[in-house]
């Protein structure tokens, strides 16, 4: 099975695209961690390593393809954020652009009547739609906390909760939470 010019060339976006993320994912980690929030930290390297693995399933889904996979070249992402609450609400709205992306790829693939990779997209859209449920949780849970004088540690707890659920969830074989 070949694939497109076009629908390659698009895939290759959203590699550049899952790479900047990761890079961003792991900026933040680092301003968590110089502001000594260590459970967001835990919490923004996961998400950096797991937007890595997005980007090397479509590295590999174009080698199976014979397309070619580049490698791009990842602007720097920004390393110095207001609030931890800002961060977050970043984050999620990260997460929606990936969403409109991988829905501009389904559409591509649609137009072109390529079927495997409408296949290999879905993966794609309910990962997104985790992602993004995720996300909305965290806000949720930020916005209970509130901006209090210790709401940063309990901002910080709370990520350390949910890291440890997505750590247990693995070990048990359901996946990511």
């Amino acid at each position: 099975m070949m694939i497109s010019k076009k629908m390659e060339e698009a895939l290759n976006q959203q590699i550049e695209f899952e790479g900047y993320a990761s890079f961003l994912y792991l900026s933040m980690a680092t301003w968590c961690d110089n502001q000594g929030l260590n459970g967001c930290a835990d919490f923004l390297k996961r998400q950096s390593e797991e937007e890595r693995m997005h980007m090397l399933k479509i590295f590999e889904y174009l080698s199976d393809v014979d397309g070619f996979a580049l490698t791009p070249g990842i602007k720097e992402p920004p390393r110095k954020f207001d609030t931890v609450q800002l961060l977050f609400k970043e984050v999620y709205e990260h997460e929606q652009k990936v969403t409109q992306s991988i829905n501009k790829l389904i559409t591509l693939a649609n137009k072109e009547d390529d079927h495997g990779t409408q296949t290999f997209l879905q993966w794609y859209i309910n990962e997104q739609r985790e992602e993004e449920a995720l996300m909305r949780t965290v806000l949720d849970r930020i916005r209970l906390i509130g901006d209090g004088t210790q709401s940063l540690y309990f901002i910080d707890k709370e990520m350390e909760a949910i890291n440890q659920a997505a750590i247990a969830a693995e070990a048990a074989g359901g996946g990511a939470a």
